[in-house]
């Protein structure tokens, strides 16, 4: 006889669909991405099988071990350079210890060292590292300030930038040391000479680094400006100098060399004066004084402080760009 009740459906496990994700191809972080998906999409399944539990323990090995290569890179950044240094005053003892040249000729380094506890001692190399590092300091930031307005006006006036742009391109190659005899001659021995030949030494670079940079700004940008109704200034300063911060900073970065290459340079011919002591006039002094420690310890000086400023200035602000770019995967840096 057949039943009036209806049959009743047996439940059927429906699975549940993983929860999206929003993929964002970012080249710094490709492979971490990939890895935090398999670990969501684990946890975010159903069922709690083994093979999800082996697919959520491999996902977290991995993210653990990106952790710990990420932790020994920034290790190896420390260590690799400082390693480089030991090895090159290992050479340096070993080349002076063949007593190929006189030790007044080519010190070791601990003569060099010695030179500079004696140096620290009378108080002329705290002195002389303040003195240039100050000029150069200002002198960048003067530059920066004249050559950022100047290489916006020459990127989005096209006439300006066909009239001047040869001329600021001759400016970056002539040789600023070039400008110290007319400095002299026009300011005469004060630090209005050194921040002239400064001045002469960035601000080129500077602008040319901002109009390389303009340059590869797609051309989809200013549509987008122009659509939005911003104006001549609001394009310049909102949307090209932004989106020309790579060849920006390049040309902050070359700027910077050129200025304390610069400032090297102007502190050793013009001495005298109103002219403050610099590393440049140390090294001048070492000369005249036909002492190879002292200008070796004023060579060191220069060179270490160069590093530093790229250490902890430039590095630091292009790390932070190209991460906020997505620039950052795969650089050996």
């Amino acid at each position: 006889m057949p039943s009036n009740s209806s049959p009743v459906a047996e439940p059927v496990e429906t699975p549940v669909a993983d929860t999206p994700l929003v993929e964002r191809v970012e080249a710094s972080g490709a492979s971490s991405s990939s890895k935090g998906e398999k670990v969501h999409a684990a946890l975010t399944r159903s069922s709690t099988g083994s093979a999800d539990l082996r697919e959520l323990e491999s996902g977290l090995d991995s993210l653990q071990s990106d952790a710990v290569r990420k932790a020994r890179a920034d290790w190896s950044r420390i260590l690799l350079p400082v390693a480089a240094v030991v090895v090159l005053i290992i050479i340096w003892q070993f080349y002076v210890s063949l007593g190929l040249k006189r030790r007044d000729q080519v010190p070791g380094p601990m003569d060099v060292l010695e030179q500079f506890g004696a140096l620290w001692a009378e108080g002329s190399l705290q002195e002389a590292v303040w003195t240039s590092l100050q000029r150069g300091l200002l002198g960048f930031l003067i530059s920066v300030a004249i050559a950022t307005p100047v290489g916006l006006l020459l990127a989005q006036v096209a006439p300006l930038r066909r009239a001047f742009g040869p001329l600021i391109s001759g400016l970056q190659v002539l040789p600023s040391v070039a400008w110290v005899p007319a400095a002299i001659i026009w300011f005469g021995l004060t630090d209005a000479t050194v921040y002239f030949v400064v001045f002469m030494g960035a601000i080129p670079s500077i602008i040319n680094g901002l109009i390389s940079g303009v340059d590869q700004i797609p051309p989809q940008y200013r549509s987008v400006g122009t659509v939005l109704g911003a104006s001549r200034l609001q394009m310049a300063v909102q949307i090209i100098l932004p989106a020309a911060l790579p060849g920006y900073l390049s040309g902050l970065k070359q700027g910077w060399a050129f200025s304390w290459r610069s400032l090297m340079a102007a502190e050793i011919i013009a001495v005298g004066g109103t002219i403050g002591f610099g590393l440049g006039s140390m090294l001048n002094q070492g000369r005249d004084l036909a002492d190879m420690t002292i200008v070796m310890s004023a060579i060191l000086l220069i060179l270490a402080v160069g590093i530093l400023i790229e250490l902890l200035v430039f590095a630091p602000i292009e790390k932070r760009l190209l991460q906020r770019r997505g620039l950052l995967a795969g650089s050996t840096r």
